[in-house]
This record gives structure tokens, C-alpha cells and sequence, in this order.
């Protein structure tokens, strides 16, 4: 245990114990995983809301269904999600448009209904993963101090004369492990609830835009 009165957080935890560090690391690790994740979503969350915005634009322009059909289909790999969505109910409305009977809508429903969970799924990729780091990163944390305060009045059990100058360091180094712990959860709780909140709102549209589309294809038939 260091005795020095340098309590500057590199040379706490050069000092620290090697439980300490490895969970200093693992703490690191879980921010950088974090901090990758979320410029990663912002740009797919900001793009999948930019797309869904340009789609529902040129729909409710008046544009023909057919060219929108297309549209979607000839730029498959530049398609938005709402676009993929609509393309997947126009799909199995024209295989089944030669038929009567009530099975058109409810199987054009089906069709949407699952390239929606589809979209869905991949816009919340990386979430749950935030959420248990923002989970799970404290009580990492809180292990590694709780560890280094052991450590450190497990090494004042061998000195005669004890003083706040000699318990000072170890405390420290131990509770570097729990600021450490809340600066990987902080970020990825609230990024987690900010993400959240902006996939059920186009998750919402996506629902809206797929009742609207059917009742468009049930004044068809």
C-alpha cells in the first residue's frame, strides 16, 4: 500500500491491487463499449428517422402506389425501414390481388407485421447491451472498492502507528473503482432511456403509417 501523500488518480491506480485494476479494466472496457454504442445508434436512429420522414413525404404526396413499389424495390439496399415495410405489404398485396376473399388484408397485415418486428429488432440492437452496463457497471464498481478497503486495513493490521496520511491512499485507490463505476453507468442509463424513448416514437409511426397503408389497399378492393 502506498504511504505517499501523491494522490493523483493515474498514481492511485498504478498502485492499486491486481483485483483492483481488473476491475478498473473491465469498468474501461464497458465505457468504451458503451461510448461506441452510442454514437453507433445516434447515427442509425438519426438516419432511420431522416428516411421514414423522406418516404412519408413523397407517400402522402399522392404518388402512385406502383412507383413507389418501384421505388422501393429497384433501391432495395437504400431503402429506409418504413420504405421496407411498405414494400413487404405492397409484395403480398399484388400476390394475392387476383383473389376474393377476406384473407387479402388480414395476410397483407401479416406480411407488415413482420418486417416491422424485423426493423424493430434492428433498431434496438445494442440496447440491451447499454442497459446492462448502465445495470451492472456500479456494482463492479462497488466490488472494487469494497475489495481495496479490505486491502487496505488488511495492511494496516502490520503498522504500529496509524494516520490519516497512511489510510488516506488506500482509501482512495479503492473508491477510484466505484467513480470509475458510475462514469461507464451514467452514460449508457441515460442513453439507454433517451434511445428507448426515440425507438417507440418510430415505432408508433411505423404502426400508424401500416393501419393508414391498409385501410388505402381495403378502398382498393
Amino acid at each position: 500500500m502506498n504511504t505517499t501523500a501523491d494522490l493523483s488518480v493515474i498514481t492511485l491506480v498504478m498502485n492499486a491491487s491486481i483485483v483492483v485494476k481488473c476491475v478498473l479494466g473491465i469498468l474501461v472496457l464497458a465505457s468504451l463499449l458503451s461510448w461506441a454504442t452510442i454514437f453507433s445508434k445516434s447515427f442509425v436512429l438519426s438516419r432511420a428517422m431522416r428516411q421514414t420522414d423522406e418516404f412519408e413525404k413523397r407517400f402522402w404526396s399522392g404518388a402512385d402506389l406502383a412507383k413507389l413499389y418501384e421505388m422501393a424495390t429497384t433501391r432495395a439496399d437504400r431503402s429506409g425501414a418504413q420504405e421496407r415495410i411498405f414494400a413487404a405489404g405492397m409484395t403480398e398485396f399484388l400476390k394475392r390481388a387476383d383473389r376474393n376473399g377476406d384473407d387479402v388484408l388480414p395476410g397483407v397485415r401479416r406480411s407488415m407485421s413482420a418486417s416491422f418486428q424485423r426493423e424493430l429488432d434492428d433498431l434496438e440492437r445494442g440496447l440491451p447491451m447499454l442497459a446492462s452496463i448502465g445495470s451492472v457497471s456500479p456494482y463492479i464498481g462497488l466490488f472494487g472498492t469494497v475489495w481495496g478497503i479490505m486491502n487496505a486495513f488488511t495492511g494496516l493490521s502490520t503498522l504500529e502507528n496509524v494516520s490519516l496520511a497512511v489510510v488516506a491512499p488506500g482509501i482512495a485507490e479503492a473508491l477510484v473503482a466505484t467513480a470509475i463505476g458510475l462514469f461507464a453507468a451514467i452514460p449508457a442509463t441515460a442513453a439507454y432511456n433517451y434511445f428507448a424513448n426515440r425507438i417507440e416514437r418510430i415505432s408508433n409511426r411505423f404502426d400508424s403509417f401500416a393501419e393508414e397503408f391498409l385501410n388505402i389497399l381495403a378502398r382498393q378492393r
